[in-house]
């Protein structure tokens, strides 16, 4: 998988190709979930696992609190702001160097043996037939930009909950709203007056998800694809008669 990946044969959605384009395009876009979708694990939950493992933080307060938040977001109750500012405050104790060589470790170790096989193979069909790619998920944007990469995703092309950084460091706040659940249309609907305001449109829409927090944007998609998803989102794709696939590992 770890070859694959970084093989000269994976088309890369760049912010260096769209650069290219000319004003006015019409092109499809494809909206990924990241955490069981393209993963088949939750990677905000398992970095804090990762820190937990390597002695960064209190092991029992840590680990209790990260479980309550995992456990509310699969019952569709989870405050996100609250979550999110609770993750960012381990990022203020460490400066941006260390952080990023521990994000590296983690992602290596903890998240590439879970990257997708079809997962892979969708992003390929999409970026193959020259439609923009974007990596759209309620983890933060320090965890989600590192592993868009391996995805071949440029940053510009990744939607995720915005943590503040002030003077090279980490504040532990947010700059806007959490990308979750609505939050997603919110964020991506400021990206796409950009896209437009860059002369690019997009004629046909297609978004994947695991999740029933995910409703809102696999209903405002053309083409919504319900990915191994959860009991209630599988329920309700039946009864929309949308697609379902298992990318299961």
């Amino acid at each position: 998988m770890k070859d694959s990946l970084r093989s000269s044969n994976v088309v890369r959605n760049t912010t260096d190709d769209k650069n290219k384009m000319p004003a006015d395009v019409a092109n499809s876009l494809a909206l990924f979930d990241l955490d069981h979708t393209l993963l088949d694990v939750d990677s905000d939950y398992l970095w804090g696992e990762y820190i937990v493992k390597h002695g960064l933080v209190d092991e029992a307060e840590y680990r209790t609190a990260n479980q309550k938040f995992y456990e509310q977001y699969i019952e569709g109750t989870l405050d996100a702001r609250e979550y999110n500012e609770f993750v960012a405050q381990f990022l203020t104790t460490l400066p941006l160097e260390r952080l990023h060589d521990l994000r590296e470790d983690y992602i290596k170790y903890e998240i590439e043996p879970h990257m997708r096989p079809k997962a892979l193979s969708a992003l390929r069909h999409h970026l193959d037939a020259g439609h923009d790619v974007v990596i759209i998920s309620a983890t933060n944007n320090f965890v989600v930009s590192a592993i868009a990469e391996r995805f071949g995703i440029d940053a510009a092309y990744v939607l995720a909950t915005p943590l503040e950084i002030k003077e090279n460091r980490y504040t532990g706040k947010l700059t806007d709203r959490p990308n979750f659940q609505d939050g997603k249309l919110y964020h991506l609907e400021k990206w796409l007056a950009a896209q437009q305001d860059k002369g690019v449109t997009y004629d046909k829409t297609y978004a994947y998800s695991d999740s029933k927090n995910d409703l809102p944007l696999l209903e405002w998609a053309d083409v919504p694809v319900c990915v191994t998803p959860d009991e209630t989102l599988h329920a309700h794709a039946l009864a929309h008669r949308w697609a379902v696939e298992d990318w299961a590992i």
